[in-house]
């Protein structure tokens, strides 16, 4: 490794794993002197042309000086980081520190390095040098470096586009016939855009590369029928895959070219042609050799169904990891392993590389579950008429990550963003490994097209095949963070297919208001007590009795989509018997005839054991596009569609069990609904419709609200220069502390924020003294662990005028609860009266940097009564927090009480937000009690802690989870 006169060990951390442009990974590492074959390799490899590029004259070999060069750093002044693809490199950076006059410089007073990149011909056009730019720039900013400069020929086109396009603040200038490029290193705006469009588009297509294979193999085709992968085989051919179909087993008898009608091998490397993704379906202990032979095929991405990884203990476990690794080495993506498989109902693929022995409808929703069980219970719910929803509903996609061990919700959640074929997306989560990311992403797609959750394992421990960072959130406040990104969450897979079944097809309420109307009294009154639980404004219910025809129902649905003050409509609908009672393919025709007229507002059936109904019904209820269009105007849009959606058939109908759901380029069936005809959801009971009516009118809302976030406001008399040269004093005396009282007052002081004074009072002379410095009226607090800030034992005296009621006060105090030395009593000139609230933020290892606000007291820590937002917190972010607490009618005038000062309380949360958004070393910040007075706000009492920040956080570069 490195020799003795290096000056640091080899940086670990800077390993990494990143996918590329095309979707295929790459290994990020710092190189050492064990990599002189490797780099003279890797050099023999480069194109004449690129290497005059880099070194500005014909170069065609590196001597031994140059090989020593460029292998021995000390990681600080001079660092080379390769990005290789099994054991070879395919590209190269590294940067020399550099003073004045561009001199070779030591020390963190030069803060200027030259950097130059190499990346092999072959692999050029794949995102390798942005990538490494990426981690060279963190690298350096790491090592105290703050401006890279370069120098480029005129006719390095590629390498100048790198630079430009990274988004840092550059400075170009043209001299001796070479460009010269200087550009600092700090993340800007536009860099970090940059950063994460760039992984949404590698991320999309190693997804993309997965679910729209050309060729697939399945390997661990028993010879004998049954077993799983003789499963899938029969599943992807039986599906209509339009691609190549492969089957392997290594013990297929010699000369046996077919199995099942598919061309049959014994090994992955012995087929003709190139396979996109292979299907593992053998034993754990041979899956490495599988894995080996793919890499050797050059096989883009596996699919692993097989168990016995870390789902079965530490052993498998480590496996897991091995797994990973060895498929990232040849630049592979996994889904799995202990996976369910994947399905794509695109009619130019219909690949079914799944355990559903039926291909779903194709749709519009796309599904991902991390638990191959309700995996299988989502698709059969999706796929059925009647159960839990009736309808048919299609999907575009669906994912079954098993173990999650390296394709997770996040990859996913990037393919659908720009996937044109999914309206909705629905997860069935039981962890989230990066909430941090997952709720970037979360708020980015939910902008775009719902994004409807549920999560599992809430009450305890993940499931023991997901490596994931521990949170020290309670789940309540990380459901909090992901709704204020835009997610629906919902608490039962039943609500996760009823609100997906309203939003693929339904457009979004506008408010809150509904009308209910209905052949049922008492179930019209069911859906309005309903509403009312869920927050919503129902109409007095519309009762058009029993004897109701089509034509009633159609003529009152009109004119409740027609009324400009209702939303949404809710139509309720028992049996009725008797002569001239209407039909239930009368009353379907009727119901959707009405909508149609009308496509502006979601329309919701309850309807109660009405088996034809359900039926009628669910000829429109297919979230799959409706090839033709509704004469008259056009529909407003729904959530997430296209102007112009590809046309796609219906298949048969979805409720023949006995038969496979056919290809979606099948006949259309003959209950289908006229073409330009809306999907109805229909519900068995008024609290199921009206729970997923009230998600979709709270994303209705959030996507009003989302487009106008909000701004991170600045202050003038933040003074983040002085409280970083704090900071960094107060950390060089240990890797974390509590700050002192003064300490923290004037860090925070840094920022706008005046703590009042609290003096010590360890006797009662020491209590008169300190009343006299402060002046009065005092306060004389107890301080300890016990006593603080709980008012509400006791502990506190308030107002007290002058010396004598001090004297009096503290007495009292010793004598009820002991001596100085326990209570450690404080005095504390009063603030004016007002609500006491608290303020805090917290830097959580999985969540990222959280602001949490509630009022102070027992009774609402008892509650749970706090709210939260994800720092940075903007204006909106802050009128909002303040208002979303249970008990905010407190400071609003609550039944008399005179309004605070709220605006106030909103800049003091966003003074907080700043300093620990500008200074990740501030790890927790506590307020308590923040008094909000009619005028101002007082805080009467502040802790803060401090930590060294992480070397890598969500502003650094792309990195695949480490294994």
């Amino acid at each position: 490794m490195q020799t003795s006169s290096d000056r640091h060990e080899y940086p670990a951390h800077w390993e990494a794993d990143v996918v590329l442009r095309d979707g295929g990974t790459a290994r990020i590492r710092p190189i050492t002197a064990d990599d002189a074959e490797r780099l003279v390799s890797f050099y023999e490899q480069v194109s004449d042309e690129s290497k005059y590029y880099r070194f500005f004259a014909p170069y065609p070999r590196l001597s031994a000086k140059d090989v020593h060069r460029f292998t021995h750093h000390d990681f600080v002044d001079r660092v080379g980081l390769a990005a290789t693809v099994g054991d070879d490199f395919i590209g190269t950076v590294r940067y020399d520190r550099i003073g004045a006059g561009g001199r070779p410089a030591t020390g963190a007073e030069a803060d200027e390095a030259e950097v130059a990149f190499l990346v092999q011909d072959a692999h050029q056009g794949r995102g390798v040098a942005s990538a490494l730019l990426e981690h060279i720039a963190a690298v350096a900013r790491e090592r105290g470096i703050r401006r890279f400069a370069a120098e480029v020929l005129p006719a390095n086109t590629k390498m100048i586009k790198v630079f430009t396009d990274a988004g840092y603040t550059q400075k170009r200038s043209f001299e001796d016939g070479v460009v010269r490029l200087e550009f600092g290193l700090e993340p800007t705006d536009r860099s970090l855009a940059v950063q994460y469009a760039r992984e949404q588009r590698a991320e999309a297509r190693s997804v993309q590369r997965l679910l729209a294979p050309g060729a697939v193999a399945v390997i661990g085709t028993g010879r004998t029928p049954g077993g799983v992968g003789r499963s899938i085989l029969g599943n992807i051919r039986d599906g209509g895959f339009t691609g190549r179909l492969y089957a392997v087993n290594g013990a297929l008898p010699e000369g046996q070219k077919e199995l099942d009608g598919v061309p049959a091998f014994r090994s992955v490397r012995d087929i003709d042609g190139p396979v996109d993704v292979a299907v593992v379906a053998v034993p754990a202990e041979r899956v490495p050799e599988v894995v080996a032979e793919c890499g050797e095929h050059d096989v883009q991405g596996l699919v692993v169904v097989s168990a016995g990884y870390a789902e079965s203990g530490p052993e498998g476990r480590d496996r897991q990891r091995a797994l990973v690794r060895q498929a990232r080495s040849h630049g592979m993506r996994i889904i799995g392993p202990n996976s369910f498989g994947v399905i794509n109902t695109a009619p130019e693929v219909r690949l079914n590389a799944s355990l559903a022995p039926e291909m779903p409808r194709a749709g519009r929703i796309g599904l991902f579950a991390q638990s191959g069980a309700i995996g299988v219970a989502l698709l059969s719910r999706l796929h059925r008429r009647g159960g839990g929803v009736t309808g048919v509903t299609g999907l575009s996609t669906f994912v079954s990550s098993g173990n999650r061990a390296d394709v997770s919700g996040n990859d996913v959640l990037q393919y659908w963003y720009e996937d044109a074929d999914t309206d909705v997306a629905l997860m069935y989560l039981e962890s989230i490994g990066n909430p941090r990311k997952f709720t970037r992403l979360a708020r980015r797609t939910a902008a775009a097209k719902p994004l409807v959750v549920v999560q599992g394992a809430r009450h305890g421990a993940g499931p023991r095949g997901h490596a994931v960072r521990a949170t020290q959130l309670p789940h309540a406040t990380v459901s909090a963070l992901l709704r204020q990104a835009g997610v629906i969450r919902v608490d039962t897979i039943t609500d996760l297919v009823d609100a997906g079944l309203l939003l693929a097809r339904q457009p979004l309420p506008a408010g809150p208001r509904v009308a209910i109307l209905g052949n049922s009294e008492s179930l019209g009154l069911l859906t309005y007590d309903a509403c009312l639980a869920e927050g919503l404004r129902p109409h007095p219910p519309q009762d058009l009795t029993t004897a109701a025809s089509a034509a009633d129902f159609h003529a009152a649905l009109s004119r409740a989509l027609a009324d400009d003050s209702s939303d949404a409509v809710v139509v309720t609908a028992i049996p009725s018997v008797g002569e001239g009672s209407v039909g239930d393919a009368a009353l379907a025709e009727a119901l959707r005839s009405a909508a149609a007229e009308r496509p502006t507002k979601p329309v919701l059936v309850v309807h109660v054991e009405l088996g034809g109904l359900a039926e009628a019904l669910s000829a429109a209820t297919s979230t799959a596009p409706q090839p033709g269009a509704a004469s008259g105007p056009d529909p407003a849009p729904r959530t997430g569609e296209r102007a112009e959606p590809r046309p796609v058939d219906e298949g048969a109908p979805a409720d023949d069990k006995d038969a496979p759901a056919p290809p979606s380029g099948d006949a259309r069936p003959d209950d289908a609904p006229p073409e330009g005809t809306h999907p109805l959801p229909a519900y068995p009971a008024a609290e199921r419709a009206v729970r997923a009516l009230a998600q979709a009118v709270a994303y209705g809302q959030w996507r009003r609200d989302a487009a106008d976030p909000g701004k991170v406001p600045e202050y003038e008399d933040i003074d983040e220069r002085g409280a970083a040269t704090l900071i960094d004093g107060l950390l060089a005396r240990g890797q974390g502390l509590s700050l002192t009282t003064d300490a923290t007052c004037e860090l925070l002081a840094a920022y706008g924020v005046h703590v009042h004074r609290a003096l010590p009072a360890p006797t009662p002379d020491a209590a008169a003294e300190a009343a006299r410095a402060l002046g009065h009226p005092v306060a004389l607090k107890a301080t300890a662990p016990h006593l603080r800030h709980r008012a509400d034992l006791g502990g506190v005296r308030l107002d007290l005028a002058d010396e004598e009621q001090l004297r009096r006060a503290y007495a009292e105090l010793t004598e009820l609860f002991g001596s100085p030395e326990e209570l450690r009593p404080v005095v504390q000139r009063m603030a004016p009266r007002g609500v006491d609230t608290v303020v805090r933020a917290v830097i959580d290892p999985a969540a990222g940097a959280v602001l949490s606000f509630g009022l102070a007291g027992a009774a609402s820590q008892l509650l749970g009564d706090m709210a939260h937002r994800l720092i940075p917190v903007t204006d909106r972010d802050a009128t909002s927090l303040v208002r979303s607490i249970r008990t905010a009618p407190l400071l609003f005038g609550w039944r008399g009480s005179a309004p605070v000062d709220t605006p106030a309380l909103e800049e003091l949360m966003l003074r907080v937000s700043r300093l620990v958004h500008d200074h990740p070393e501030v790890v927790a910040v506590t307020l308590e009690p923040v008094v909000v007075a009619p005028h101002g706000v007082s805080v009467l009492g502040a802790s803060v802690r401090l930590a060294p920040p992480p070397a890598r956080d969500d502003l650094g570069p792309r990195t695949l989870p480490a294994y």
